[in-house]
């Protein structure tokens, strides 16, 4: 027990990201903020994007990949006119048709079209492996990439403004857009695609998450600069907040209480024969509210997915 506290706090940390970082420049700082090597993320977000990221920090870095992180909503801003290499602003510019005559019905009608179950050719300038190597190292070593396309889920696509530019003499249409879609989804994708059936070309120009699973913006808190990370062994305590591992595991599972018989079991990894558990995948707490492990339910028993209960 006295190892576990010594590491550290471990639990959840969710981050508003700022713009021109990669989602491990985040994992590095908050690193030096809180003093741990343990921090890991969950959902990668584009240097571009800003909002919601959630880190794991100590023994939650295990709790990350069984969140229920599917669902995932965010603003964005589509430059309708133009295509570029990587399907947003980062790239350059490969075809510029132009934006002129496109209503706002036949831009509704090309959003429905790609709202729903479908299937979507990811980015080629994304971190997916093809023959072992991310898609964007073999892009930017000149070769061209396509991806295969992979279902997901867009359960909500709506167009939130409109507005019309002149761009060195090329008339655009900049869309301010919500999208609400299913985890692995490349809203750059959207972009493009949705370009294309305009027959204008399109790339997306901002992109802000609003929410991860049940994570939103009204929780997340702002990045510490660089300084507050350097000087962060000055500080008094972790200049992050961190949801406490037994509290995330309370908010984002359904839990039981164990008795200390089955506490001890559950400590081990045991199976546990003939406990019925109130859902598929639930929490499990020993009597004094310590946050001990993961079970599933398997027939009549239930089976450990993932230990926690500190050594």
């Amino acid at each position: 027990m006295a190892a576990a506290r010594n590491q550290g706090p471990s639990g959840l940390i969710v981050v508003d990201k700022p713009a021109g970082m990669t989602s491990h420049d985040v994992v590095a700082r908050a690193r030096r903020l809180i003093g741990t090597r343990k921090v890991g993320h969950a959902g990668t977000l584009d240097p571009m994007a800003t909002g919601v990221l959630i880190l794991g920090v100590n023994r939650a870095t295990r709790l990350l990949g069984h969140l229920a992180l599917h669902d995932k909503a965010y603003d964005a801003t589509i430059r309708l006119g133009q295509t570029t290499v990587t399907d947003d602003a980062e790239g350059e510019v490969l075809t510029a048709p132009g934006a002129a005559g496109v209503t706002d019905d036949a831009i509704r009608a090309a959003m429905t079209a790609l709202t729903g179950d479908i299937a979507q050719r990811p980015s080629a300038v994304s971190a997916i492996k093809v023959g072992g190597q991310r898609s964007y190292a073999r892009v930017r070593a000149g070769e061209q990439v396509e991806l295969a396309s992979r279902p997901v889920t867009v359960s909500r696509f709506e167009l939130i403004a409109r507005r019309d530019a002149d761009v060195a003499g090329l008339t655009v249409i900049d869309l301010d857009v919500t999208v609400e879609c299913s985890t692995g989804t490349y809203v750059r994708a959207l972009a493009r695609d949705l370009g294309e059936a305009l027959g204008t070309g399109g790339h997306l120009t901002a992109l802000r998450r609003t929410r991860v699973g049940g994570f939103g913006l009204d929780v997340a808190q702002p990045l510490p600069d660089r300084d507050d990370a350097s000087d962060a062994s000055a500080q008094k305590g972790p200049r992050l907040a961190v949801l406490e591992l037994d509290d995330a595991a309370r908010n984002c599972f359904p839990w039981m209480t164990v008795d200390d018989r089955t506490a001890d079991d559950v400590g081990h990894g045991r199976a546990l024969p003939g406990i019925a558990l109130p859902a598929p995948l639930t929490a499990l707490f020993g009597p004094d509210g310590t946050f001990l492990a993961l079970y599933r339910q398997v027939g009549p028993d239930a089976r450990p997915e993932a230990v926690f209960a500190p050594s």
